[in-house]
């Protein structure tokens, strides 16, 4: 009996890298990050619409200042002198339920309410369905992950990424229910509006990703600003400082335009 293993991601051969089944050269300086990430994770090319849609996700996640745990997690295990990949692997480790893993948990919430409703094609059939199912929820204890935000009334890249859902035609029944969500909290007087988590994870699923996955797609984007972050703290900060997650100021870039 062969020892063999089978792998269906990347195939290696002497002078040649083909990534499920596209030559890696071929596809530098035709598919983006974005594209390549829906290819890996998903096995097919994705259309030029949809490419733009993984770039602005990637994007949208890149970085969200110096207080989320992974952050503060990657600057602190930085200041003891700790290598960049250690300091930034700290920081991937506390990616999980509570920071990051809103992904998933509500990608699963959507599915389910989607399958409660005999008639998800009827927003307000799905409104209704969404109501009871919060209702439960809430008779329960949990919390539905996706919505609202500690910092963000309106969570500025939560509007573009629907905004290019929308031209990418990956609007479907989980971004239907994920406003139907939306919806039934603004009807009980409890706006929590879609945040960048619940937008990701909505939009993910009408594409076909499985949930179990979503949340590497946010550690994929994430870790960039983890390796900026421990980047500064190593050049900027002094050793094993006391890192106060609140108190301090920024002194980048004044705010500018994208050119275009």
């Amino acid at each position: 009996m062969s020892d063999a293993w089978n792998t269906a991601i990347t195939s290696i051969r002497p002078n040649e890298v083909r990534v499920r089944g596209f030559d890696i050269a071929d596809l530098m300086g035709k598919v983006s990050f974005g594209a390549a990430v829906y290819l890996i994770l998903r096995g097919e090319l994705a259309s030029e619409p949809v490419g733009r849609l993984m770039d602005a996700i990637v994007v949208s996640s890149i970085d969200h200042g110096a207080t989320p745990p992974s952050a503060l997690s990657a600057r602190t295990i930085a200041s003891t002198g700790a290598s960049l990949s250690a300091s930034v692997a700290g920081g991937i480790m506390s990616i999980n339920k509570h920071h990051g893993g809103a992904i998933e948990g509500c990608a699963r919430h959507l599915a389910a309410i989607i399958e409660h409703c005999a008639q998800p094609d009827d927003d307000e059939r799905l409104f209704q369905v969404a109501e009871e199912y919060l209702a439960e929820l809430k008779q329960k204890g949990q919390r539905m992950p996706g919505f609202g935000h500690r910092i963000h009334t309106a969570d500025p890249r939560t509007a573009r990424l629907m905004e290019l859902a929308d031209e990418a035609g990956a609007v479907g029944p989980h971004v239907r229910a994920a406003r139907a969500v939306a919806r039934v909290f603004e009807h009980h007087a409890k706006p929590l509006p879609i945040n960048v988590d619940g937008a990701i994870a909505a939009i993910l699923a009408d594409l076909g990703f499985d949930p179990a996955v979503m949340n590497g797609v946010f550690m994929i984007a994430r870790v960039p600003g983890l390796v900026a972050h421990v980047s500064e703290e190593q050049s900027r900060m002094k050793p094993m400082r006391k890192i106060d997650p609140v108190n301090h100021t920024y002194d980048g870039p004044a705010p500018r335009k994208v050119p275009e």
